[in-house]
């Protein structure tokens, strides 16, 4: 799923993507007095400033979004239990996010764009089946199986998305099994109400539901130097919710990779998005790079490419960088800054601009995040 990345693997599969391994930081959690002694309290606070040199939109399915100033991005809550020791054991997740992200989740449950939002991003009883080495089920509302980077800015290594997280689903009402097959292989399989986050939607009049599923390998020591890599692979399949909601496929591959060098860590992720099995696919190819400058100094990249449509004139394309100076200044903060340039291919000077701002072919975004982890 896509939560906890700063461990090697990928959220999607249980293991974390190359996303989390980018900052080796605990998040801290801490105990809250319930009926049930483990329940476990944390979350984060982030806020963030933008610049947008030039006010240039040359694209505006691959721009940073926000307008310039400063923001409160979200308030996360999380209150959980992971599952206890026992062949039956039960654990439960509630993760909320309160402020104007919220509604990028796809399932708020009250405001509207830019205004006080609340979502539900977690809401699921975890179960323990004694089956083989231990089949875990999730019921509820779930993370989604595909995916590198996590819906939390404060567990990636830039604070921006990748084009690749913006066209998967972030979260699904259903059942979501997951097995650990043996030492390096583990899986999960999955049915939901539908391909998007929306709550209790379906496709009810035509009994139609999303099916996701994902494996996660890991290479193991007599692969030589390629011990320790991470495959991480998915598919979601369904129609998006409401009446005539459109029929969806997504296909995920992500890659974490040894390089040798323990300061250095390098990934790989690939998305590719089917619409009624039309000519509007997406593809979006991500290269990600960090290097620990020191004990508290990062610089994390990223190098996209992203295509939507097919056709001679008909498609378009797009080249991204960012690149982020992570800074560990204070305790269980987040403080970095991004640069991040967007670069029309197509030459078009971009299908929307700012009103009343010349188009260009290339945008420019700098952005400042301070977030604090509890």
């Amino acid at each position: 799923m896509k939560v906890n990345q700063w461990t090697l693997g990928l959220a999607a599969a249980g293991v974390i993507s190359f996303g989390a391994v980018a900052q080796a930081e605990e998040k801290p959690s801490h105990q809250v007095l319930t009926a049930i002694s483990s329940t476990a309290l944390s979350g984060y606070v982030s806020t963030s400033a933008t610049w947008q040199p030039g006010k240039s939109v040359p694209n505006a399915g691959y721009s940073y979004a926000k307008t310039e100033g400063f923001s409160l991005d979200v308030i996360d809550i999380k209150l959980s239990s992971p599952l206890a020791e026992g062949e039956y054991a039960t654990g439960y997740n509630v993760e909320l996010w309160l402020g104007p992200d919220a509604v990028g989740l796809g399932n708020a449950i009250a405001g509207a764009a830019n205004t006080s939002t609340i979502a539900i991003k977690n809401a699921n009883v975890s179960l323990n089946i004694p089956v083989g080495n231990g089949l875990t089920a999730k019921v509820g509302v779930f993370d989604t199986v595909v995916g590198y980077e996590s819906a939390n800015s404060v567990e990636n290594p830039n604070y921006t998305r990748s084009i690749g997280y913006s066209i998967e689903p972030t979260s699904h009402t259903g059942l979501l099994l997951g097995y650990k097959v043996c030492d390096g292989f583990s899986a999960n399989v999955g049915v939901a109400n539908s391909y998007d986050a929306a709550l209790n939607a379906n496709r009810s009049a035509n009994s139609q539901f999303t099916y996701l599923a994902s494996v996660s390998i890991t290479a193991p020591d007599s692969l030589g130097f390629l011990k320790g890599a991470v495959l991480n692979a998915g598919v979601v399949d369904g129609d998006a919710a409401g009446a005539t909601g459109a029929d969806q496929t997504l296909i995920y591959v992500g890659v974490t990779l040894p390089t040798g060098i323990d300061a250095l860590k390098l990934g790989v992720s690939y998305d590719h998005l089917n619409v009624d099995k039309s000519s509007t696919d997406i593809d979006a190819l991500a290269v990600y790079a960090s290097y620990k400058l020191s004990d508290k100094l990062s610089l994390n990249s990223r190098f996209e490419y992203a295509l939507a449509g097919t056709g001679v004139g008909n498609a378009t394309e797009a080249g991204i960088a960012t690149l982020t100076l992570d800074y560990a200044l204070w305790a269980n903060v987040v403080s970095r800054l991004e640069y991040r340039l967007v670069h029309d291919l197509n030459g078009s000077k971009g299908a929307a601009t700012t009103a009343g701002v010349a188009s260009r072919n290339n945008g420019h975004s700098l952005i400042a995040q301070i977030a604090y982890k509890f």
